[in-house]
């Protein structure tokens, strides 16, 4: 076997849209599909495809050492060129804007696959279950990892081990997975709700960016520390980072744009999005804080914030809502009172029937803005 697959024979490799695959018929299938496209052809698309399909190209890709796009089809950044050593072409999520094009190498994944299962625990006896596209690159960075592990990728909750998933998908997802024992959860905005649902199943926390890769992670309740190998650098309160994981032709020293706070012995405190920090005169709210807490509110199923200009004080606090259906907005609005400041209290209601997201399950920050333009 190739060092992209790490089972073999008889194991079960791929559980996904209906189909199956052992890892030497995953195995078969890589090798049929670079026979019959040529290993002079430099580059694949894959956005479009099936699952399985789409891992095929992936893995095709990574072992003859070509390119492989995998982006969202309904949002493709513009891409001028490709370079020589590009392995994936993905782009970003698009939350603020239009999605950037990214190329990264396969040893910008592949080397920090050690780390990430010494951390997750993932071996070739689980079943990793992928809850989202594999153009959001948390899904396509898992199933590649999990195949990498000899481990089976699988759509299928009911015999799930393992789960990626953003804190609203886990949420919906452990009720159908009563196998579970680990989740893998991206971000650090894991919600005392979605960590309440998930109670007796591990969970692993990861902090990271498309431009980055992994650049920390921890089990919960344990600290958020860095990776090893890679740096980081609180400059006016925002964290830069360098690391061997990052994409092709990505600056030395990257500038995330979260505000963070640096510990000893590599622990990482993500406050969230620069961008995100409302100055309400003169106070500093951050609204991932503002939306953790909304979302322990009864009555809220899911909060989006962001400021809204203000003569006097500069910017107030506006909240996008999703209802559970419980409660009534004034109902909220009187409970948050109770557990807000002053200062990170919504001046400004708005009620959703659903929030716009990314791919990967991310509140999209630009189109909350856009709808209350």
């Amino acid at each position: 076997m190739s060092s992209e697959l790490g089972g073999a024979g008889d194991q079960p490799a791929l559980d996904v849209g209906g189909r199956t695959y052992t890892y030497a018929q995953l195995d078969r299938a890589i090798e049929r599909w670079i026979d019959e496209h040529g290993a002079g052809s430099s580059v694949s698309d894959a956005s479009e495809l099936p699952v399985a399909d789409a891992l095929i190209r992936v893995c095709a890709a990574a072992r003859r050492g070509t390119a492989v796009i995998v982006e969202n089809p309904e949002a493709r950044p513009d891409r001028t060129d490709i370079p020589p050593s590009a392995f994936l072409l993905v782009a970003t999520s698009g939350s603020t804007g239009r999605p950037r094009p990214l190329a990264r190498t396969a040893a910008s994944w592949f080397d920090s696959f050690p780390a990430f299962t010494a951390i997750t625990g993932i071996n070739a006896a689980d079943r990793v279950l992928i809850t989202g596209p594999l153009h959001a690159t948390m899904h396509l960075f898992g199933a590649v990892h999990a195949l990498w592990c000899g481990a089976c990728v699988t759509d299928d909750p009911s015999e799930a081990t393992v789960v990626h998933a953003v804190p609203a998908v886990l949420r919906e997802v452990v009720g159908k997975a009563p196998k579970l024992r680990t989740a893998v959860v991206a971000g650090t905005a894991l919600d005392d709700g979605a960590r309440a649902v998930a109670d007796g199943i591990e969970i692993v926390e990861y902090y990271g960016a498309a431009e980055l890769s992994l650049v920390a992670a921890r089990r919960v309740p344990e600290p958020l520390r860095l990776l090893d190998g890679v740096h980081a650098d609180i400059r006016d309160g925002l964290l830069y980072v360098r690391s061997p994981y990052s994409v092709i032709g990505a600056p030395d020293w990257f500038g995330v744009g979260d505000l963070a706070e640096l510990g000893p012995n590599g622990e990482l405190t993500v406050r969230g999005r620069g961008e995100s920090a409302i100055n309400v005169g003169g106070t500093t709210v951050v609204a991932e804080d503002v939306e953790r807490i909304l979302e322990t509110v009864d009555g809220v199923g899911a909060a989006a914030v962001v400021g809204s200009p203000h003569s006097v004080l500069g910017e107030t606090v506006t909240a996008v809502v999703e209802l559970d259906g419980t409660a009534e907005i004034e109902d909220v609005r009187s409970r948050a009172r109770r557990v807000l400041t002053k200062e990170a209290m919504p001046r400004r209601w708005v009620r959703i029937e659903s929030l716009p997201r990314t791919a990967s399950g991310k509140v999209a920050r630009g189109r909350v803005r856009d709808l209350l333009a």
